[in-house]
């Protein structure tokens, strides 16, 4: 089976549980795994941004990858985030971090660095001839503070050969439309936008990597899957209830919003490392009113 046909379809940005103490809390991880690929996920990204990555040092990254292909256990496939603003140090982590069992690395554009469309075509460059598995980028302008736009993006896609697919989250419909229009066949474009992935895959996307899934599996994976063959009626209808609870998981940040979520839930405890912090008072009681109607 190709990358395409394994990464179609809906994608979950697993959270990093804590513990009180801030230490990383395997036994909920595990909980969170098994609810999402219960809940009918195609597959786990681990180590993404939403997993806090900035706060996590590289023994715990090894550690949660390995956890994580272990409880997964080849249930479904498995993404693992690799990305950063220095080229040289992620092109020697993708040469040893353990990649054996997962099928692509997820990499952020660099961040804070606002380097040109030449500078982020030759990042990309560099980290495609080093990895071992094929890349996905991941363009996040509102995170890092440069898009990737839509030129480079084909330029990638057409001359980068281990570049495999894009995670578009710039939230430019436009743009997207673009890539989907010029992109070689065998490109997997997914989107990164929960409130936006109805409409994207309508566009032609092949699905999405998703946050709310964490907390959402099976509402969000049946309206992707809906979406996917064309029956526009019974997506919209599930994304409709969903709307609200996007609009609550991102009012303050990624990932204090579904981790909030979460916690109500009893999936995991409701703990961040700084500099974020857990959601105000306020949009707490929102979300907790919102668990209890839905």
């Amino acid at each position: 089976m190709g990358l395409r046909e394994q990464l179609r379809g809906t994608g979950v940005a697993l959270v990093t549980p804590f513990q009180k103490n801030f230490s990383v809390d395997y036994t909920a991880l595990g909980k969170v795994i098994d609810f999402v690929i219960e809940g009918g996920v195609n597959y786990v990204v681990s180590l993404g941004t939403t997993g806090e990555t900035p706060t996590l040092s590289k023994e715990e990254k090894k550690e949660i990858a390995l956890f994580t292909y272990d409880k997964v256990a080849g249930r479904v496939p498995v993404v693992v985030g690799i990305g950063g603003n220095n080229t040289d140090e992620l092109v020697q982590e993708l040469g040893s971090f353990p990649l054996d069992k997962a099928v692509a690395v997820l990499s952020a554009s660099p961040y804070y660095s606002k380097p040109s469309q030449e500078g982020l075509f030759q990042h990309y460059k560099a980290l495609a001839a080093a990895s071992p598995k094929p890349i996905l980028l991941y363009n996040v302008p509102g995170r890092t503070g440069r898009n990737l736009n839509a030129a480079t993006t084909i330029r990638l896609a057409k001359e980068v050969k281990n570049i495999a697919g894009i995670k578009e989250a710039s939230g430019d419909m436009a743009q997207c439309m673009e890539i989907l229009r010029d992109k070689p066949e065998d490109f997997l474009v997914v989107s990164g936008d929960d409130a936006l992935a109805f409409p994207q895959i309508a566009c032609g996307m092949e699905g999405i990597i998703s946050v709310a899934a964490n907390a959402y599996p099976r509402a969000f994976s049946d309206m992707v899957s809906a979406a996917l063959k064309s029956d526009l009626r019974k997506a919209k209808q599930i994304n409709d209830k969903l709307i609200a609870g996007y609009e609550l998981m991102f009012a303050e940040n990624n990932p204090a919003g579904v981790k909030a979520f979460m916690s109500e839930m009893k999936l995991i405890g409701n703990y961040l490392r700084l500099p974020v912090v857990p959601v105000s008072e306020g949009l707490q009681g929102k979300i907790k009113e919102y668990i209890a109607g839905s």
